[in-house]
């Protein structure tokens, strides 16, 4: 006789199904009852390998380099992959094979199975003769069982094979299980207590005993969306975008969106297209790929072929329009950023911040607006990611859950992921365009005035050291890059970056990137060791993209000593935090130098602070332009010459402002005609007057 298959499904991430399942095996296997346990989670994450400290035990067996079955605590454990990159490996008929391997042999088989169920794993999934769902008590808990039990109901899973486990590990529930069966339509046979509870362990045991009388059922024909359900929990749609108001267990009342049918046979049309492709081609090749364009015209014209087989067998009916969009997505999926490409094509896109899965934001012209797009899940997002950092040598996991990356065309890339972020991995990219801007299209903005550009030109063409400061996301790099075009093409410049971003216009440029520790921790290259490397490259500038450290110390010290015209960017407020920053990264250095010594080297060394800062319209200005005038006692002094004084905000919501000129005269007019560079300080008093600031 077939084993009996319960898959235990957490509703929201972390709620507990992998530590139950494993509990309740070893209550089970107590019991008498044979048991094993399967690992459906395809991201490598590998919980039960280490739940089951069996790591070592898994990749000693791991014959087929796919999957591995090992005996541990009396209990069979199967795991089908043991990375990201091998879960491609994985196919249907390699499930298939492991339920046909273990089911004779036992009585039960408890399947952990992450949502949603990918590809290979559904043949196991439809053999399943009861759907446990994980959920904590509460109300984000029951919204997550909603929304999964309703997945479950699309893909033609009766009500009456789900079951209900609540995890009591916050205490005491804030929804009652009376009221969850009422909000959901399912029955809750366990309430798991937090472990130190005398309880767990009988609560454990009873639960065991329930999945053991559990009998084999005919599998489903096909875990795939057969429709709208016709009973559970989920409310039937009407129409496109129509809602229906639904009782949550507080008894406030919420609205439940269902997409319409049309969308749900677009989504199993294009999971159809999808399996045969990645059935034809190597989807690891592939996705390595994603640049080369005669790969990418042969892919096209693949899944060209396979979408009109998938077509003829089926009786879906699509415009060549909606043909040629699923498509896309399909090669976006395979070869690209997924759901970012189409992001990443507009132009208008300046930055895409993803939290998690669900919810991706973007910047167009300084407003962030939450859209529309969506990862699967977060196996799909981590793919993503990967695909993102893996042609750069760079890793991520727990041992290094941060990592910085740039894309091809120059995007910033930051991510970061559990345990380090709570909601699901994270992923930044700050994006530069297709062309790089110029300082007439900051004059085209109002980001700067032409009298400040002539004071900034004559500030570079002098060799001043320049900083550039301002907040997050102010522009700092994309300033820094407009202020280089105006060093000479004949000076040798050196260019230091975390993620290279600068692309400076000059043909005598060395770009230099830091780079990470390897796997065992070692070969880290970081900005210090640049910065002092760079000094032996007979440089004429040095520009650092930004300094965040202990470099700080190395660049006072380079523009000290007679690479001047030096510039580098730094977070800070005003001016004067920039200064008050410089120090404290100097001190980051490592060495015990009086403050005094710091700041005489940074009034010696910067001649000039630029403040930039993005202002509520989303516009971004020059809203100060200050001297480094010297030392007064143990204070660094410095003087403002130009800023920016924004009077209010317009009907259309901009800011409106003027650039002022505080009257003083800059200490450095005379570097100005000992260089030959031309610049007459009237052009600063067409500006509005100001006061002066020290």
């Amino acid at each position: 006789m077939s084993a009996s298959i319960v898959a235990l499904v957490n509703a929201k991430g972390g709620s507990g199904a992998t530590t139950i399942a494993l509990e309740v095996a070893r209550a089970m296997r107590r019991g008498g009852t044979k048991v094993a346990v399967v690992d459906g989670d395809l991201s490598g994450r590998r919980n039960v390998a280490v739940l089951l400290d069996a790591v070592r035990a898994f990749d000693a067996e791991r014959s087929t380099a796919v999957y591995s079955i090992i005996q541990r605590e009396g209990l069979t454990a199967v795991e089908l992959t043991d990375s990201l990159d091998n879960s491609f490996m994985l196919r249907a008929e390699d499930v298939e094979a492991v339920a046909d391997r273990i089911e004779p042999d036992h009585q039960v088989v408890l399947l952990d199975a992450p949502t949603p169920f990918s590809a290979p794993l559904r043949p196991l999934i439809s053999r399943a003769s009861r759907y446990v769902v994980v959920l904590e008590p509460n109300l984000l808990g029951t919204a997550a069982g909603r929304s999964l039990i309703g997945d479950l109901a699309k893909f033609g899973v009766p009500l009456a094979r789900i079951m209900l486990v609540t995890n009591l590990r916050a205490g005491k529930p804030e929804i009652s299980a009376r009221e969850l069966e009422k909000a959901l339509g399912a029955t809750v046979i366990a309430e798991i207590p937090v472990r130190g509870d005398r309880n767990y362990g009988r609560v454990i045991e009873a639960l065991g005993k329930t999945f053991a009388t559990i009998q084999a059922e005919q599998p489903l024909a096909a875990l795939r969306p057969k429709g709208p359900p016709t009973r559970g929990p989920v409310v039937p749609s009407s129409g496109l975008g129509s809602t229906s108001p639904v009782i949550s267990p507080n008894g406030f009342t919420t609205e439940a969106r269902v997409r319409v049918a049309s969308d749900d046979q677009r989504e199993r049309l294009k999971l159809d297209i999808h399996e045969q492709v990645t059935k034809r081609i190597d989807v690891v090749a592939a996705s390595r790929a994603h640049t080369d364009g005669q790969k990418i015209a042969e892919l096209r014209s693949q899944i060209n072929d396979v979408t009109q087989q998938v077509l003829v067998e089926r009786a879906d009916r699509i415009s060549p329009e909606e043909r040629a969009e699923l498509q896309q997505e399909i090669i976006d999926e395979l070869l690209g950023l997924g759901p970012l490409e189409d992001l990443m094509r507009d132009p208008a896109v300046s930055e895409i911040m993803v939290n998690g899965p669900d919810m991706i934001y973007v910047e167009r012209s300084g407003k962030i607006s939450l859209s529309e797009k969506r990862f699967n899940d977060e196996r799909h997002l981590r793919t993503i990611i990967e695909r993102i950092i893996a042609p750069l040598g760079r890793r991520i996991d727990e041992s290094s859950p941060m990592v910085d990356a740039r894309l091809p065309d120059g995007s910033r890339v930051n991510a970061i992921i559990e345990p380090l972020s709570l909601n699901g991995s994270t992923l930044t990219i700050r994006r530069f365009g297709t062309r790089r801007l110029t300082m007439d299209d900051l004059l085209r903005f109002g980001s700067v005035s032409p009298e400040c550009v002539g004071l900034l030109k004559a500030m570079v063409e002098a060799r001043l050291n320049v900083v550039v400061s301002g907040g997050t996301g102010s522009g700092k790099t994309t300033f820094l890059n407009i202020l280089s075009g105006f060093i000479p093409n004949t000076e040798r410049i050196v260019t230091i970056e975390d993620a290279a971003e600068l692309a400076l216009n000059q043909q005598h440029v060395v770009r230099l990137e830091s780079r990470p520790a390897n796997l065992e921790g070692r070969g880290s290259i970081g900005i210090r060791d640049l910065v002092r490397n760079a000094l032996r490259m007979r440089p004429d500038r040095i520009v650092v993209g930004e300094c965040r450290g202990g470099e700080a110390l190395d660049m006072l010290q380079a523009m000290n000593t007679g690479h001047d015209g030096s510039l580098t960017t730094l977070h800070a407020n005003t001016p004067r935090d920039a200064l008050s920053r410089l120090e404290t990264l100097v001190l980051m250095a490592g060495f015990d130098l009086p403050v005094r010594a710091i700041r005489e080297q940074i009034a010696s060394a910067v001649d000039a602070v630029v403040q930039v800062a993005r202002m509520r319209d989303g516009s971004r200005k020059i809203t100060s332009i200050a001297e480094i005038v010297g030392m007064e006692g143990d204070v660094v002094t410095m003087q403002e010459l130009v800023k920016y004084a924004q009077r209010g905000i317009d009907k259309d919501g901009k800011v409106v402002g003027e650039f002022q000129y505080t009257g003083v005269q800059p200490h450095y007019l005379e570097r100005f005609d000992e260089a030959g560079v031309q610049f007459d300080i009237r052009e600063l008093a067409k500006l509005q007057s100001a006061g002066s600031l020290w």
